[in-house]
């Protein structure tokens, strides 16, 4: 089947392994993670999704917190030398996006709009997932590799203050990229019948 959105999504893929090799300047990056996330759509047309987008020493920065903060979590030297590399292959891309759901845009609607006050926080999270797939998916088709992480909420205290972010944003995921320096992995499929039903 050839459908141009689905061309572009089909390159998008988790890729582990990021450089710095990276032809587009940080402005050009930004713009291109800026209008990703300003198109997303979102519940009500909230717009409750935040980001802090990290370069260079910034981004490696970010990567050395975390790794500090999971030293605690580490059973022996072994695993802390596990931990301690793959926070490394991170820090070795050009840069993270810090995706956030700002909570006072969400108990404002939960106020506004009481029948639906339990479903919001739920929406919420759709809204950061479509902002963090079309922003992963923008850079991909750009060239760039990329992986989604999830060190929240364990460096959310760290984060907040390095780079003064307010209360009310709440740290959801994280997009680091950076230059191809690997293939992604095969992805394999579920069957169809297991997945989808169809009714005509």
């Amino acid at each position: 089947m050839s459908n141009q959105f689905l061309d572009l999504i089909n390159k998008r893929r988790t890729i582990y392994a990021v450089g710095k090799n990276v032809e587009q300047s940080p402005e050009y990056l930004t713009d291109l993670i800026k209008h990703a996330i300003k198109q997303s759509p979102s519940s009500f047309n909230s717009q409750s999704s935040r980001a802090v987008i990290l370069f260079n020493a910034e981004h490696e920065k970010f990567w050395d917190l975390v790794k500090e903060k999971l030293k605690s979590y580490a059973k022996d030297e072994e695993s802390a030398a596990k931990t301690s590399a793959k926070m490394d292959s991170f820090a070795a891309g050009v840069g993270t996006v810090l995706f956030f759901e700002d909570m006072d845009v969400i108990k404002g609607l939960q106020e506004q709009f009481p029948s639906y006050a339990e479903n919001f926080p739920i929406w919420a999270e759709h809204s950061t997932a479509i902002a963090q797939f079309a922003t992963w998916t923008a850079l991909h088709t750009d060239g760039l590799g990329a992986s989604l992480q999830h060190y929240n909420p364990i460096v959310d205290e760290q984060v907040h203050a390095e780079w003064n972010i307010p209360a009310s944003w709440k740290l959801r995921a994280q997009l680091v990229f950076g230059s191809v320096e690997g293939e992604a992995k095969e992805k394999a499929y579920i069957d169809d019948a297991t997945r989808f039903k169809v009714f005509k």
